[in-house]
């Protein structure tokens, strides 16, 4: 089977570079549409609270726990080492975001004979509303996706150079300097096609695909001796943290997370818009239809079938090993099954040009994909404002009641975004550190704080939030 996908390098330069300028386009989209969408003044979500209070501006910082990398903020540094601006960082992360759509992508317009699929392929993981809530957001997902693409694509050239090579390297690198679970994941394809398929076999793209995940892995090895006391014990430890990493079915979790929460854990109970639902089924129907258009046009389908190879790779540890769901943890999945399915929609496309029930029905399922998609991130967005603005309702509560940093806080899960809130430090209940205050919500203070004065919390988006402050905090 032929593995090649382009002509003569000399006859693919113009292609390559009319390509460029239209990947520029939807890039450039991408951020325009998110900027517009999920306003820059949003306040820092949990997570994005945990990766920001590394730095001074944003303290104080708050716990950092073992399953989390220092990937993120690494990317905030231009930013967050020197303003405290959630504005500013939003403005920056939203145009990383938009260069790295189009770092991620461009390698394929190599690898692809029409660089209109690698447009359609941007354009569709730039369209989904969980792409476009976290494109201005601190967090990994999208760069996990990004690196990989990247990486698939360079790995795919047909005649590779240092600059392939290179962006090998680097497209794993950050894959696993995000996330080391996903570099693993993504890099197990890549070295076994380096091993099998004889038209990509060679000691370059092996050295590559090890010295990219090696180099990405290292600070994350580093801090698991200096701070968990070694590799197996920072894995036991983040599992723990996780839920417990262990052989699960979490389909019916990812499939209702479609339409929300950001983190689906648990699950129960949760159900999913019927019109969300369209993207699982058709994204496989473009994929199988994009394999098999290559296949009539007598083109090369290995490339599409190693990009599908990926993204279940990716994919897999998601469904069935992590108890719970969130959209973002598929996105190196979608952005690598687009791609086939950017072929099969040119292809529906092309079929459209000549009968007008075929255009009118592409119209119909684009406008309602785009439709359903922005309705997502608007009820997102107003989702978040509000429950995040939450934390600053309690941290009101608990100033009007005497509480100042220096100060500790326990409570359940949202104590640490309430602390950092308030300019307070954060602690389990099991934690042997006096606290300054409780915060409960549907559940009564701890045998020790029993006696606290206990305030409610009013106007509340999530209701029955009440604070527990220390007499002695409450003193003038």
């Amino acid at each position: 089977m032929r593995t090649d996908v382009l002509p003569a390098v000399s006859r693919t330069v113009p292609r390559v570079g009319r390509g460029w300028w239209g990947l520029v386009g939807v890039c450039g989209g991408f951020v325009v549409v998110a900027g517009g969408l999920v306003p820059f003044g949003l306040p820092l979500g949990w997570d994005e609270i945990v990766y920001a209070s590394r730095f001074g501006a944003y303290g104080p910082g708050v716990p950092f726990s073992a399953p989390r990398t220092r990937g993120v903020p690494l990317l905030l540094v231009p930013v967050a080492s020197w303003s405290d601006s959630v504005v500013l960082l939003r403005a920056w992360m939203v145009s990383l975001a938009g260069g790295a759509l189009f770092l991620g992508f461009r390698p394929w317009l190599e690898v692809l004979r029409r660089p209109a699929g690698v447009w359609v392929a941007a354009g569709l993981y730039g369209s989904l509303w969980f792409a476009l809530f976290y494109a201005n957001s601190a967090m990994p997902n999208h760069y996990t996706a990004m690196g990989a693409v990247a990486a698939t694509g360079c790995f795919l050239r047909r005649d590779p150079r240092r600059g392939a090579y290179a962006g090998i390297v680097a497209g794993l690198a950050l894959v696993t300097l995000m996330r080391p679970n996903d570099g693993a994941a993504v890099a197990i394809p890549l070295f076994a096609a380096a091993l099998l398929v004889p038209a990509w076999r060679g000691r370059g793209r092996l050295v590559s695909v090890v010295v990219g995940v090696a180099a990405g892995a290292l600070p994350w090895v580093v801090e698991a001796w200096l701070r968990f006391g070694g590799v197996s014990r920072r894995l036991s430890e983040a599992s723990d943290t996780q839920g417990g990493i262990r052989p699960v079915q979490s389909l019916t979790a990812h499939l209702t997370a479609l339409d929300g929460p950001l983190l689906c854990r648990p699950c129960t109970g949760d159900t999913v818009a019927p019109g969300v639902v369209a993207w699982w089924l058709l994204l496989p129907l473009l994929v199988v239809l994009g394999l098999r258009t290559a296949r009539r046009a007598g083109r090369a389908t290995v490339p599409l079938w190693l990009a599908v190879a990926v993204a279940v790779a990716a994919s897999l540890p998601y469904l069935f090993l992590v108890p719970y769901a969130a959209p973002r943890f598929l996105l190196p999945g979608y952005a690598l099954l687009v791609l086939p399915a950017a072929v099969g929609l040119l292809a529906v496309a092309d079929r459209a040009r000549a009968s007008r029930t075929v255009a009118l029905a592409l119209a119909v399922v684009l406008l309602g994909h785009t439709a359903v998609q922005i309705t997502q991130v608007r009820t997102h967005v107003g989702v978040q404002e509000r429950a995040r603005g939450d934390w600053q309702r309690i941290s009101a509560v608990l100033r009007e009641n005497g509480v100042r940093p220096p100060c500790l806080i326990k409570g359940n899960s949202s104590a640490i975004p309430v602390a950092y809130t308030a300019g307070c430090a954060s602690a389990a209940m099991g934690d042997p550190a006096p606290a300054t205050a409780v915060i409960l919500r549907r559940a009564d203070p701890p045998h020790w704080a029993r006696d606290w004065p206990r305030r409610p919390v009013p106007g509340t988006y999530n209701p029955d939030w009440s604070v527990a402050v220390r007499e002695a905090a409450q003193r003038p």
